[in-house]
């Protein structure tokens, strides 16, 4: 996969499906809380979780569904404890540290952008070493919009002051990738499988890395 990094300044990453393994959070949503949210309200495990991804629909789209504090509240369970307690699922993707590391070697701007809170982002960078590859870190709960919205992608540009024509913007979702092309990221790359457990995604109008590998990164 080629790119003229001589033309980049900026990477720009998403977290979550991106620079770690997407089977942490979808293990936690769909099969840990269940399991005790069940226990707390005395349900089967199959209602906990239709009553979960009901409620998850609902604030698709939104901050909300991102924040650990809301979904503490909402559901009456302390969320990043039990986070913790399947910690040990949390995995960086293939070739990410080296990745970074080389970034960092030809001198362009690693900025971690994410829809994650920083209960979220604490659980995970203790987890593994993305964070000390990073020059940066964004949250666009300090922005009060999901990187979905155009709003959260003028709110970056007036905080970091980046040129969308030499920046790079990697990200699983398909609808945040949009969003990043529609405010005008020049170079904009999808993931092929956020999940190591699951399937490959459907084909979109982006470029999918399926290892961080295939992108040579050189200022040549």
């Amino acid at each position: 996969m080629l790119l003229n990094w001589s033309n980049i300044d900026t990477v720009l990453l998403d977290m979550d499906g991106t620079l770690l393994d997407l089977h942490f959070d979808n293990y936690f949503w769909m099969t840990h809380l269940p399991l005790r949210y069940a226990e707390l309200f005395n349900l089967d495990v199959s209602s906990a979780r239709r009553s979960l991804v009901r409620r998850l629909d609902e604030k698709k789209g939104t901050l909300d569904w991102y924040s650990t504090e809301f979904w503490s509240k909402e559901l009456c369970l302390d969320i990043p404890a039990l986070k913790r307690e399947v910690k040990h699922l949390i995995r960086e993707r293939p070739k990410v540290s080296k990745f970074l590391v080389d970034l960092g070697v030809q001198r362009k701007e690693r900025i971690l952008v994410t829809n994650a809170d920083h209960y979220s982002m604490d659980i995970k960078f203790a987890e593994t070493t993305i964070c000390k590859n990073l020059d940066q870190i964004i949250s666009s709960h300090e922005f009060g919009f999901p990187k979905e919205h155009r709003e959260f992608w003028y709110a970056l540009q007036r905080t970091l002051a980046f040129d969308p024509d030499k920046t790079l913007f990697i990200d699983d979702s398909v609808e945040v990738a949009r969003a990043a092309r529609e405010f005008g990221v020049a170079n904009v790359l999808g993931i092929a499988r956020p999940d190591s457990s699951g399937s490959l995604c459907s084909p979109s109008e982006f470029v999918a890395l399926d290892d961080f590998e295939e992108l040579k990164v050189s200022t040549f």
